[in-house]
């Protein structure tokens, strides 16, 4: 790097454009009472959501994307703990980033080893004590089972932020926000739009990817068909128990393949994801899947990546229209900020904001 190199006028990715929320706003008729059951609602699974709740929660988001500035005081005195006993950058600083800007303050707390737990002190203890600091909870731990231990202590509403190879609901969805901002006709059945989405990753295996199909599978109408794309190495612990079965008896139709490159042309959108949270570390899974600016995709396809990324999605394709992962973390800010408002009983003070 040079000195010619430093500058904040160099190109970069549009994360408004096309991914810009008015569009979303103008097809969804505000209903604030599904927002107000949010209120001291613990946030566990993508299960917990129906089409009306979610609908609700993504007008709330464009609405507060749109315009940021008019939201800068719904969380004023509301105090939020972010427990964050695994590894995060997006997840972490953006839920803290919503709370802020919600005119919130945070109790954050990013290694285990610097609290009461590291001296064996129980979950649930620990759960009585945020009872007496904050109110809420944001959890992501590398044990599945830690979120449900604190759920039993806590009178204040907790959110999954990640718990193991479980579940990711808000990161769900977050990348259901950012499919409606660009198609916002796939919200309405009657308009009879339909997508193929393909998913390269193992649903058993990575919790980002069991709570979008759940989510996914809550908008059957918007679906022609779900690609699993996969290797061969993962064919046999591909779904978990019952998985496949109930996305289908909601609706979706599944197929699945290890063929890359003769799928894309054929996708509307494309989901990757190679990392899994499994224990105490990660696996990686689809390690031959590679996608890059030269990879066969239909013109007018969008690309999803939780994020963090690997080897498995190529930086040449930041700067194309199939980038639409940039804007779909910039989104989960807006969608969080939705979702923390109304969980905290403030849904009253953003319903009916123009």
């Amino acid at each position: 790097m040079n000195v010619n190199d430093v500058s904040f006028e160099r190109e970069r990715p549009d994360v408004y454009g096309d991914a810009h929320p008015k569009a979303l706003l103008r097809v969804i008729q505000e209903d604030g009472d599904f927002l107000v059951k949010l209120a001291n609602q613990h946030i566990v699974s993508g299960d917990q959501f129906d089409q009306d709740t979610m609908k609700q929660l993504f007008r709330l988001a464009a609405k507060i994307e749109s315009n940021p500035k008019r939201f800068s005081s719904p969380l004023q005195n509301k105090i939020l703990i972010s427990a964050f006993y695994e590894p995060s950058t997006r997840t972490r600083l953006s839920f803290e980033s919503a709370w802020h800007r919600l005119g919130g303050d945070i109790m954050s707390i990013t290694d285990r080893s610097t609290t009461g737990i590291a001296k064996g002190e129980c979950l649930a203890d620990v759960a009585e004590m945020f009872n007496n600091y904050g109110d809420c909870v944001v959890l992501r731990d590398n044990n599945e089972s830690s979120l449900f231990e604190m759920m039993d202590a806590l009178r204040i509403p907790i959110i999954n932020a990640g718990n193991g190879a479980d579940e990711h609901p808000t990161q769900a969805l977050s990348d259901m926000y950012a499919i409606f901002k660009w198609r916002p006709e796939l919200v309405d059945p009657a308009n009879n739009s339909k997508i193929r989405i393909g998913v390269i990753g193992v649903p058993n295996k990575m919790r980002t990817v069991r709570s979008f199909l759940k989510c996914l599978s809550v908008f059957p109408h918007a679906v022609d068909e779900l690609v699993i794309i996969h290797d061969e190495a993962s064919t046999a612990d591909l779904f978990g128990a019952g998985q496949r079965e109930e996305l289908e008896a909601r609706g979706i139709k599944i197929t699945t393949s290890t063929e890359l490159e003769s799928i894309l042309p054929t996708l509307d959108v494309v989901y990757i994801n190679a990392i899994s949270w499994e224990g105490d570390t990660f696996n990686t899974y689809g390690s031959a899947f590679h996608l890059t600016a030269k990879s066969p995709l239909k013109e007018n396809a969008i690309i999803l990546h939780p994020l963090a990324r690997g080897e498995e999605l190529a930086t040449d394709l930041d700067h194309t229209a199939h980038n639409w992962y940039f804007s779909q973390a910039r989104g989960a800010v807006f969608l969080r900020m939705a979702l923390l408002t109304c969980m905290v009983e403030r849904a009253e003070r953003v319903i009916d904001v123009v």
